[in-house]
């Protein structure tokens, strides 16, 4: 009863309309998910090895698994109405300590376990707060409810086993076995998490809004990107620091390659994608939203993570005044700049391939030319380096504006027809206004 009262006065939740978009809330919460991709570039690119490359991309993938659960909760009820937001912040409170925490996830097993404990204290509650959203949402829906005998198991397994990856290891007195141990039992998480997606199915499961679910993962990929911006400009030391000529150019090209990463996704099979996702229904609309944007956006954004460490390295070594111009970046920092944006590029080929049934032959040229590049890169200076990545990618985005010319002025036409329709719908709906006022909320 006390619980009713409590939820009436905030008012119900709302159901996600089919067209609806994404709201203001689920934008506001996202600010979480900025610290996370900043939290685990910046652990990342204090000590960039193969073993600390493999932690960052676990802790990525469980972070990206929660988001793909929240994602899921998102498409049927709106996080910013009724007593939701009361629920969500709690989420947020949990996600941001999960982020605080990871640096000490993978620590010394001599630290101690009070971070590792953290980070599964701080999941079980995001879970828990996504697991109760979802039972509200699926009431009266049996065939969405049964999808619970799918999903409680997974949460209960991958706790356990980040909390025994948590307890377990410190007591091991082989240090090495203590932390191949941890790191299997992260592994496990991942494969189970990912693998619990596959093997649901697509029953039961509604993808209510096709244009909130494809606008709700470009704007995390957009804050990816922003990130990685971020990142370079604060890991290169460029803020607060006086300007120096070698500075200007580097940063300048930073912005620019990131730009035409961008233009690579959004300027024409990202909008192409949401059409295809909103022309299919039933189970392939949700087969291609979980494959297309729950799978394939991982590797975009873990590409986006390697990259973005990849520049800041870069950046260092330009700005850092005992080396000099010439001076040729040290370490993985340009094989991870340019095996960040091919991991991108590939993921964004299968993302085409998946949602179009296309593959068009400048990426894949794109990728070739990056390869190639490689070799090239790591023998020139730091700037050089950076430079010639940046022509790859400005040449691929330059290519395609002349080569797809008319592919890209029907997409426009259709998206603005689109548009108008939809804009001409909504104003004959809002005009009976004029005649019978506003809805008015019930006593």
């Amino acid at each position: 009863m006390g619980g009713d009262r409590w939820t009436g006065r905030l008012g119900p939740a709302i159901p996600v309309a089919p067209a609806a978009r994404v709201d203001k809330f689920e934008v506001f919460f996202d600010l979480v998910f900025v610290v996370s991709f900043f939290i685990i570039t910046r652990a990342t690119a204090a000590n960039v090895s193969g073993r600390q490359l493999l932690h960052a991309m676990l802790v990525l993938a469980v972070l990206w698994w929660c988001w793909v659960v929240h994602s899921v909760v998102a498409s049927q009820l709106r996080l910013g109405e009724g007593f939701v937001p009361v629920l969500m912040v709690v989420g947020m409170m949990a996600l941001f300590t999960f982020a605080l925490a990871l640096p000490q996830t993978f620590g010394s097993l001599h630290q101690g376990s009070a971070g590792p404990i953290l980070v599964t204290i701080s999941y079980v509650v995001v879970r828990a707060v996504h697991l109760a959203l979802y039972v509200h949402a699926t009431r009266g829906r049996p065939d969405a409810r049964r999808k619970l005998l799918h999903f409680v198991p997974e949460i209960v397994i991958t706790t356990l086993l980040l909390l025994i990856a948590a307890l377990l290891p410190p007591k091991i007195e082989d240090p090495d076995l203590g932390l191949w141990l941890r790191d299997g039992l992260w592994i496990a998480v991942v494969v189970l998490q990912y693998g619990s997606g596959l093997t649901g199915g697509t029953k039961g499961w509604t993808v209510t809004s096709a244009e909130h679910w494809t606008e709700r993962y470009d704007l995390i990929l957009i804050i990816a990107l922003g990130e990685s911006v971020i990142s370079v400009g604060v890991g290169g030391n460029l803020i607060g620091q006086p300007v120096t000529w070698p500075a200007v150019p580097a940063a300048m090209l930073g912005i620019l390659f990131t730009a035409a990463l961008w233009w690579a996704h959004f300027d024409m099979i990202g909008p192409a994608a949401r059409i295809a996702l909103h022309a299919a229904q039933g189970g392939p609309r949700v087969a291609m939203a979980r494959d297309a944007y729950a799978y394939l956006y991982l590797p975009m954004i873990a590409g986006v993570v390697l990259f973005a460490i990849g520049a800041e390295e870069l950046l260092r070594t330009i700005t850092d005044p005992a080396g000099g111009v010439a001076e040729r970046a040290h370490g993985p920092a340009v094989p991870m700049l340019f095996g960040g944006v091919m991991v991108y590029l590939a993921a964004d080929v299968a993302f085409q391939l998946r949602t179009l049934h296309t593959v068009t032959w400048t990426r894949v040229g794109a990728l070739l030319a990056l390869a190639a590049g490689l070799p090239v890169g790591r023998r020139l200076p730091a700037l050089g380096a950076l430079g010639l990545l940046t022509a790859i990618c400005v040449a691929l985005v330059a290519i395609e504006v002349v080569v797809l010319a008319d592919s890209r002025r029907a997409l426009r036409t259709a998206v603005f027809e689109e548009r108008t329709e939809h804009e001409a719908s909504e104003a004959a709906w809002r005009a009976r206004w004029h005649d019978d006022g506003p809805p008015q909320p019930a006593d």
